[in-house]
């Protein structure tokens, strides 16, 4: 089944790739896109077996997302983000995930984690009220996952949670209008405040550990993997993708361009053009090859059932953040040396070179921070799993 879904998003990439102007028009990916991902079984690869879901291997998520970012940036983004979430939402409690899927296995969730909202303590769950930024692909979602703060009736924090919301509770703020990723229609979502059952909250210390109460009903090593792996993987998978689709235009590009500057030099006959093209491609492939096989390494481990340490997971880390920026220099190497028609509005070119720069800017491609922990614990110190 994985590799139909496979099969069907290559035979998707011309015409998300044809629909990438709307997309930005829109400020968001069009209806007609979600619904080809949809019917191509995309959405469902890292959704729970009983709840219609694939429980595909992450790196066939992987390789769909960096292919539908070849097509369009804005269109990988957000499959990315929405079709991560259904491997969160197998680790909540059962309540929440029949809530979610029970009526409707096709319902999509979005997010927004930094925990800019509020929680309180209160008689079987939380009081939740805030604002949250950024929450790409909000308008193709019908429940949406909040981080927040939870204080105890002192005003004292006791814990950092993941809510889960339905739509009835939350109302969408269209404030994305930015330069790139501008089809991602990241929204600002803002709760008044609302209850929320202990159910449908999960903690990011539990996360931390690689745990969560639904994996009583969903006992697959897919489910045992370090959240803070695999989501910020979902982050650079589209990023490579996207490097991939400008590599791609820009050997088109060059086999078919005459330099006027050079007396009419073809441009596939310059030596220096074919250089920069092998260091791009050895950058894209680079940074492809080291968030894999870091994440295969964390399998590997859950599968014989041992502990995943936190060297590894920081090193998924580093390798995750650095990945992002080996595709973005790969794409600034290509688009310098694309000339003056990558410039025109509709190519690939200049869009993934808007796209990957904003999605650089997302927390978890943040390098100082990450590098640092790294460094940090390969001195010795201590280092929080709850935040790798």
């Amino acid at each position: 089944m994985t590799q139909a879904v496979l099969d069907a998003v290559r035979d998707l990439l011309p015409a998300l790739r044809e629909r990438a102007d709307e997309t930005e028009r829109l400020r968001q990916v069009p209806d007609a896109s979600v619904k080809d991902l949809e019917q191509a079984g995309f959405f469902r690869m890292l959704q729970p077996k009983r709840f219609d879901g694939l429980e595909s291997d992450p790196i066939d998520f992987y390789t769909a997302v960096s292919l539908i970012a070849s097509g369009c940036g804005s269109t990988g983004w957000i499959s990315s983000v929405l079709g991560v979430h259904p491997w969160q939402i197998a680790l909540f409690h059962d309540d929440a995930q029949q809530a979610v899927w029970g009526s409707d296995t096709s319902t999509r969730v979005s997010s927004s984690y930094a925990p800019t909202g509020k929680a309180v303590v209160t008689d079987g769950g939380y009081k939740l009220a805030g604002r949250w930024s950024f929450s790409s692909g909000s308008a193709h979602a019908t429940w949406v996952l909040l981080g927040g703060l939870v204080t105890n009736a002192e005003g004292q924090i006791v814990d950092f949670k993941t809510f889960l919301v339905p739509r009835d509770k939350y109302e969408i703020i269209d404030v994305w209008n930015v330069v790139g990723l501008a089809g991602t229609g990241s929204n600002d979502i803002v709760v008044a405040e609302t209850f929320v059952p202990e159910e449908f909250t999960l903690s990011m210390g539990d996360t931390g550990r690689c745990f969560g109460p639904g994996q009583e009903q969903n006992p697959s090593d897919l489910y045992k993997l370090p959240f803070h792996s695999l989501f910020t993987t979902t982050i650079t998978a589209p990023i490579v993708g996207m490097a991939r689709g400008a590599y791609t235009e820009h050997v088109e590009m060059q086999q078919a361009r005459v330099r006027a500057a050079y007396a009419g030099e073809k441009a596939s006959s310059d030596p220096f053009a074919a250089v920069r093209i092998a260091r791009a491609s050895s950058s894209i492939d680079g940074a492809w090859a080291l968030c894999m096989s870091n994440i295969r390494e964390e399998q590997a481990l859950v599968a014989k059932g041992e502990r995943i340490p936190i060297s590894l997971r920081l090193k998924v880390r580093r390798d995750q953040v650095l990945g992002t920026q080996r595709a973005i220099d790969a794409i600034d190497e290509l688009f310098e040396a694309s000339g003056g028609r990558a410039l025109a509005n509709g190519t690939y070119l200049q869009r993934a070179w808007r796209d990957a720069h904003a999605g650089r800017v997302h927390a978890a491609n943040d390098p100082e921070r990450a590098l640092q922990m790294f460094g940090m614990a390969e001195f010795g110190h201590k280092v929080d799993p709850g935040m790798y």
